[in-house]
């Protein structure tokens, strides 16, 4: 009888990615795997550790999970990822319930670790990461059957000093355009629409193979797939958003006019004391740049209030930059101390009331302005990708191309006349012309024209 094993993915969306490659290899060795961890005899925790709330939900998530060993219910408790790759000696000696702590590098022999412990009872397999899938990997997907993650490489080189990112996955490293095309192709047959190409810098895209590997010829050969509707970048430096780059997803109408885009700061004292390299004069015209080059480009990026040493005109500068920018998504964090950075050795931590206020401020801020854009939007129309049903508003949910999965806000879509051009009802994945009617902080309502 196959053991039934159970996966809790935590973090970011290449975390999920990793614990679908765990999923299919887990299929393919003597394992079901099950969506209830009480229906489990093994439970694997891909875990986070990016920043202390991340630490924090793996943390209980894991405790929860061991809940079921005191209960009888469950044999073996594995933990995975980021976590257990930065601490997992710490973990041992804390975490006796957990039998196995498995580092980010070592995905593709989670069937032979398995079994290896069985023999073994050994507890620790962290090396150095240097793991990257392949077309040829296995994978069980479990985001929704018409749209999917594609992790194009792995790790990173940037040295920002808030980072912990490059100890926890290693050096950069890039997937051939081939394979990554071939898994395109694979997951079109599969009838999925939307491709959602995730790194943790995708610009550095093929830059360290040093064979003319880049993400606009990648972007060349994926437009070209049959069946793919909407290809959406994520996690893009503004370093090599080339003209030839940013032309090409103007002019392709499968390349989502959606960049997401990390400028953390816009005050120079605070970039270089990130190393984040650009000055503040620098992201501006970075942003400049790009609204002109892709007149219709939704952008979406990230700031970190409460870094060591802002002052409160160093904020305020950040403040003034949000109103003046006017970005269509914006995910503020507030700064967390993260052991094996150079910022956590800095002078002039910044208090935690203080960070909160300054987050709060930036949020208030930024919600006036996605109420607005939201607001100009009534009236004009959208090709909107069908997502499900939400039976609470009893409307449908979808997404535009401005609109990434599970980050972003969503459309509600007006059930009636919710049909497509076929005159059949709306279904999870048709993508359907919405006329939108009101536009809410952060999501849009909308309706279905007579076809």
């Amino acid at each position: 009888m196959r053991e039934k094993i159970s996966i809790i993915s935590l973090g970011c969306a290449r975390n999920l990615v990793d614990s679908e490659v765990m999923a299919g290899l887990l299929r393919q060795g003597p394992y079901e795997v099950v969506s209830e961890p009480s229906h489990a005899q093994i439970v694997l925790v891909n875990t986070c550790s990016f920043i202390d709330a991340a630490k924090e939900e793996s943390l209980d998530a894991i405790l929860e999970v061991s809940r079921l060993k005191e209960e009888g219910k469950l044999r073996t408790l594995v933990v995975a990822g980021c976590l257990s790759q930065r601490y997992s000696e710490e973990l041992m000696r804390e975490l006796p319930e957990v039998d196995l702590f498995i580092g980010t590098g070592e995905v593709p022999r989670i069937v032979e670790i398995l079994q290896e412990h069985q023999q073994n009872q050994r507890r620790h397999y962290v090396g150095i990461p240097s793991y990257l899938y392949d077309h040829a990997t296995p994978r069980r997907r479990s985001t929704p059957s018409f749209w999917a993650y594609v992790k194009v490489s792995e790790g990173c080189d940037h040295k920002c000093a808030f980072c912990i990112i490059p100890k926890l996955r290693g050096p950069h490293r890039s997937r051939p355009i081939g394979s990554v095309v071939e898994e395109v192709r694979s997951l079109a047959e599969d009838g999925v629409k939307e491709i959602n190409l995730i790194a943790q810098d995708l610009t550095a895209y093929g830059r360290e193979r040093r064979d003319g590997t880049t993400l606009y010829g990648l972007l060349r050969e994926l437009v070209s797939v049959t069946g793919i509707q909407w290809i959406r970048l994520l996690y893009a430096y503004p370093n090599f958003l080339d003209e030839s780059l940013l032309s090409l997803i103007r002019e392709n109408e499968k390349i989502c006019k959606y960049l997401d885009i990390p400028f953390q700061h816009v005050s120079a004292h605070i970039l270089r004391r990130m190393r984040r390299g650009k000055s503040g004069s620098a992201v501006r015209e970075a942003l400049a740049r790009l609204r002109q080059a892709i007149p219709q480009l939704t952008l979406r990026t990230s700031l970190i209030v409460g870094f060591p040493g802002e002052t409160e005109e160093d904020f305020q500068e950040l403040l003034d930059f949000v109103q003046e920018a006017q970005f269509d998504r914006l995910g503020v964090f507030k700064y967390s101390i993260e052991e094996g950075t150079a910022a956590a050795l800095m002078e002039s931590q910044i208090s935690e009331e203080d960070k909160e206020r300054r987050w709060q401020e930036v949020m208030e801020v930024q919600a006036d302005i996605s109420r607005r854009k939201n607001e100009a939007l009534i009236g004009t129309m959208h090709r909107v990708i069908i997502d499900g049903f939400d039976p609470e508003t009893a409307r449908f949910i979808g997404r535009t191309q401005a609109h990434a999965p599970e980050v972003d806000g969503v459309v509600y879509v007006d059930p009636s006349p919710a049909r497509t051009k076929s005159g059949t009802a709306c279904r999870p994945g048709d993508l359907v012309e919405v006329k939108i009617t009101q536009g809410l902080d952060y999501d849009l309502i909308g309706e279905i024209l007579d076809a």
